[in-house]
């Protein structure tokens, strides 16, 4: 009788020992054999701003002005998170300034509840009018810890240095440093597309869109490889 518990009680610490022992470390000096998890990305906020001129005599904004801005909206509407702010200065004529950025803006696409106006205290005589917003860049740690003994691995623990290059080629290269936190939503599908398929699924037709003369050869010269290699 004084057995069984003593056999539940045992059992229970192999199964502790067992857990414990596939538990990673997650210490924060351990290198592990992934080199992600050694060289973290991190996704940090980034403010983006840009001054410029208000001319209303030329129609509000010079020629390059307007390529500036029109860049600007463009990589907002990208990379953007939140609203587009437009900060005029506080000066006869700043709020006119500010309606007129709010509109050039909103005709590139914008909708106008994304955008917010302001007034500020010109600095130093400072009349321009500044658009900003806050995106997202991803950076990793710098590389190059060569500390290690490459020639001497006895422990053959992970170098240092390794996966570093990688994650740093991956911060660069991604479009949109918010999709490393979270998988952004999917697009709208496309309803005449998918009314053609399901008619021409009822009707017994193919349902798969016809392909260009030049897809075909190339489909079918990809074959032939295939085939000649066997």
């Amino acid at each position: 009788m004084t057995h069984a518990p003593l056999r539940l009680l045992a059992a229970a610490a192999l199964l502790a020992m067992g857990s414990c022992s596939t538990t990673p470390d997650t210490t924060p000096s351990t290198l592990l054999e992934d080199g992600a998890a050694n060289h973290p990305i991190m996704v940090e906020p980034s403010y983006r701003a840009l001054k410029l001129d208000w001319a209303p005599e030329v129609g509000g904004l010079p020629p390059a002005g307007q390529a500036e801005l029109g860049a600007f909206v463009s990589d907002y509407s990208a990379h953007g998170n939140g609203a587009i702010a437009i900060s005029a200065p506080n000066t006869m004529g700043g709020q006119n300034a500010a309606q007129w950025f709010a509109a050039r803006i909103n005709a590139m696409g914008v909708s106008r509840d994304r955008i917010l106006i302001s007034t500020h205290d010109a600095a130093n005589g400072d009349l321009r009018v500044e658009v900003n917003y806050v995106t997202y860049q991803a950076r990793t740690g710098r590389c190059g810890d060569w500390s290690d003994d490459l020639s001497l691995t006895l422990m053959n623990n992970t170098p240092k240095n390794f996966g570093c290059a990688v994650q740093q080629n991956i911060a660069a290269m991604v479009s949109d440093p918010r999709d490393l936190v979270s998988p952004r939503g999917l697009d709208a599908s496309d309803a005449g597309r998918r009314v053609t398929v399901i008619n021409n699924y009822e009707q017994g037709k193919v349902t798969q869109a016809e392909k260009h003369t030049a897809d075909a050869t190339v489909e079918q010269s990809s074959g032939a490889s295939k085939v000649g290699s066997q």
